[in-house]
């Protein structure tokens, strides 16, 4: 296994080094006081029958900061349904480059990539203290025969993953630098918004590095862009906190449709 992983299990004493750091252990999983149960992988399975869930999630395993989950080229033994915190994934380029394909957030399921080869193409990487509940691939697929809403929850998952892909294609290929980072304001509005959280306010767990490469962008190009935004009035930016200000200037932009809507000269520069 590339790179260290650092976990704890979830109120338990971390455990001393070894050559494999995550330990699971039979546990009552928690879906019923979880905000984004229903979110998540298991919403092919009553939440009350707590053997079946138990065979399938182990218990809560905390990520730190900085530390990954999982690397390129391990292989397949879990999914990880995020119950709280953040996460990015990246790919290395043949230069050790490290490129942002995606950002996690609650709900979300990391994994899904090793399933076509059963080993990891991308890093994982948490992008605040993090918690996740692992899931048995193996018990999973056993699951999903006697399930078959389970199976329908993977494959939504899983088809979920292959439209966001299409859609940063997309965003990569025919959007200005303004536009990106409109889409990619909205887009977050919306995953907030899923969770129970406003549309209108939210913080960037993610660098301005992170976010450029993201993009498809040099972190100058990033900068000049929020800068624009912020001068037009449209969202306002303290550091990583972001309150978008007119949310149909910020869509119209998405879309394309927002140059020449407003005269106020936005600056060219500043800080980021």
């Amino acid at each position: 296994m590339s790179g260290q992983l650092k976990v704890t299990l979830l109120d338990t004493p971390e455990p001393a080094c070894r050559a494999n750091p995550i330990h699971l252990r039979p546990a009552s999983p928690l879906c019923n006081d979880c905000r984004v149960s229903g979110l998540c992988l298991p919403t092919g399975l009553p939440v009350h029958d707590t053997t079946c869930l138990g065979t399938l999630i182990g218990p809560r395993l905390r990520i730190r900061k900085g530390a990954p989950l999982f690397n390129a080229n391990d292989p397949l033994s879990m999914l990880y349904a995020i119950r709280c915190g953040s996460f990015k994934t990246s790919l290395n380029t043949a230069e050790g480059q490290g490129v942002v394909i995606n950002f996690w957030m609650p709900g979300d399921v990391l994994g899904l990539d090793a399933i076509a080869t059963e080993h990891h193409v991308c890093d994982a990487i948490a992008l605040e203290d993090s918690e996740v509940c692992p899931v048995s691939y193996r018990r999973l697929q056993t699951l999903a025969h006697d399930f078959p809403v389970l199976q329908q929850s993977l494959n939504r998952l899983m088809s979920k993953e292959i439209v966001r892909e299409h859609e940063r294609v997309l965003m990569l290929c025919n959007l200005t630098a303004e536009e990106r980072l409109a889409s990619f304001l909205v887009g977050l509005s919306r995953c907030f918004v899923s969770r129970g959280y406003s549309a209108h306010g939210f913080m960037l767990r993610m660098s301005r590095e992170d976010m450029a490469s993201y993009l498809g962008l040099r972190l100058e190009t990033v900068c000049r862009s929020m800068a624009r935004l912020r001068g037009l009035g449209i969202v306002n930016l303290r550091g990583r906190l972001v309150e978008i200000l007119d949310m149909q200037m910020l869509l119209a932009l998405e879309h394309g449709s927002g140059d020449g809507e407003r005269e106020r000269k936005a600056p060219l520069k500043a800080p980021c």
